[in-house]
């Protein structure tokens, strides 16, 4: 299906959906600590999104079974929550969450530490944060899809990260993964020439070893050398200025 520009009545309510994702991430951050189970983060992030007159877009989403995925250490993308899975000091934590509001979706991924952490983990949650800023910065209209692609893994691979090839960033609106992919590394090709009003969900996955991954259940992709993982994702918004990110408490690039 051909990717077109979003009206200003669509983007209205992509927005709302995206402040409320970005709030969302805001109130899940503050339960993040040693101690807590990732069910319990679940919970905290479904009440909130409810509560706000959006829905979870994840719960039920291909039979996933939570409101959103929590991912720990060496878990990339989808794990799901447990009251098994107790938070422990040092560990790093992707927090990944969606949002319907009237129609229309959002999709936002954060990293966070649990407690002291180490300058290593550290730097990969702040490089990945900074590899998806390097890569909208090439969402601009005029330029090309792929644009975005290849600041991110210029940014990535500078810095010695494994770059996650199998998962990808993807269009967004009325379904959460709409076309096109959108790869954290150089396609071959251009891909589609970005305009004003079109939407996508922009997220880079570094690792600290390699970057081939493996799936633990049907849902939960590792590193498949169990090296730590982080992911930093949002929701865009191509205008004829600046992108705006529609999942980030703050607007404009």
């Amino acid at each position: 299906m051909p990717v077109r520009p979003r009206s200003a009545e669509e983007i209205e309510l992509m927005r709302h959906a995206g402040r409320i994702l970005a709030e969302c991430h805001e109130e899940v951050r503050g339960f993040i600590r040693p101690g807590v189970t990732t069910l319990e983060l679940d919970k905290v992030a479904r009440e909130f999104i409810e509560r706000n007159g959006c829905t979870p877009s994840f719960l039920g989403y291909e039979g996933f079974p939570a409101s959103i995925c929590v991912s720990v250490n060496e878990e990339v993308v989808h794990g799901i929550p447990s009251e098994k899975r107790i938070l422990k000091e040092g560990d790093i934590v992707s927090i990944d969450a969606g949002t319907i509001y009237k129609g229309y979706n959002s999709d936002a991924a954060r990293t966070w530490p649990v407690g002291e952490i180490s300058a290593e983990k550290k730097k990969l949650i702040d490089d990945t944060k900074a590899a998806f800023f390097e890569g909208i910065k090439m969402a601009v209209a005029g330029n090309h899809l792929y644009d975005i692609s290849a600041a991110i893994e210029k940014y990535a691979k500078d810095r010695g990260y494994g770059i996650v090839k199998e998962l990808t960033g993807h269009g967004i609106g009325q379904d959460m993964h709409e076309d096109p992919m959108i790869p954290n590394y150089k396609p071959i090709g251009t891909g589609l020439l970005l305009r004003a009003g079109m939407t996508f969900a922009i997220e880079p996955m570094l690792t600290l070893g390699t970057a081939r991954i493996r799936w633990t259940d049907d849902w939960t992709v590792v590193s498949a050398d169990k090296s730590p993982a982080a992911h930093y994702e949002n929701t865009i918004l191509i205008t004829d200025g600046e992108p705006e990110i529609l999942s980030f408490i703050g607007g404009c690039l």
